[in-house]
């Protein structure tokens, strides 16, 4: 089954552990420390307190942001952009829908980071990459879709019970994208 099936097919708690499961990988482009997600993910297991968690996480993260991080026209740059957007994105409320919406978003924004950041070309579609189009595809944004479906598989067959999983997969790729990243930065120093 494609990415793009099992975002149409997944729940609620699949949903929200999907987006986050994004946003988690990628905060290193916003300074974010590696436990500044945890709240949220704790909110998935407890099943309350989201929307304030949330807004603490917000500010946190807000206050560490430059304004201007996308005035360089880096790809570190226009990738800090898209994991921005997918903070503010987060729906305080998590009816279905919307959580389906930045789950689909998420997913679609931390596979075009991980293209940005990879020094392989890509000529296929990120779209087709989540229909199962896999040929070819770059290592980095491959790892991220496999990430990915993984999650979402972990949290639709094993509910509250594989979250800890699901954020063991996405933490593994958090560590390789700051390695990327700090590779990339050694690179032009």
């Amino acid at each position: 089954m494609s990415l793009v099936d099992q975002i149409a097919q997944a729940d609620e708690r699949a949903l929200a552990a999907s987006g986050l499961a994004c946003l988690d990988r990628c905060i290193p482009l916003l300074g974010g420390d590696d436990d500044i997600l945890r709240p949220l993910w704790a909110s998935l297991v407890e099943g309350h307190e989201w929307e304030e968690r949330l807004a603490k996480v917000r500010a946190e993260l807000g206050a560490g942001v430059r304004a201007d991080a996308d005035a360089d026209g880096t790809s570190e740059a226009e990738a800090a952009g898209l994991v921005r957007r997918m903070l503010e994105a987060i729906p305080a409320q998590a009816p279905a829908d919307a959580l389906r919406q930045w789950a689909d978003a998420c997913s679609v924004a931390a596979l075009q980071i991980h293209r940005l950041l990879d020094p392989a070309d890509d000529e296929t579609s990120v779209a087709a990459r989540r229909e199962g189009r896999t040929d070819g595809m770059p290592p980095l944004a491959a790892a991220e879709l496999r990430r990915q479906i993984t999650i979402l598989e972990v949290v639709t067959g094993h509910g509250a019970a594989g979250l800890r999983q699901a954020r063991d997969v996405s933490t593994e790729g958090r560590r390789v994208l700051q390695a990327v990243v700090s590779r990339r930065a050694r690179g032009r120093a």
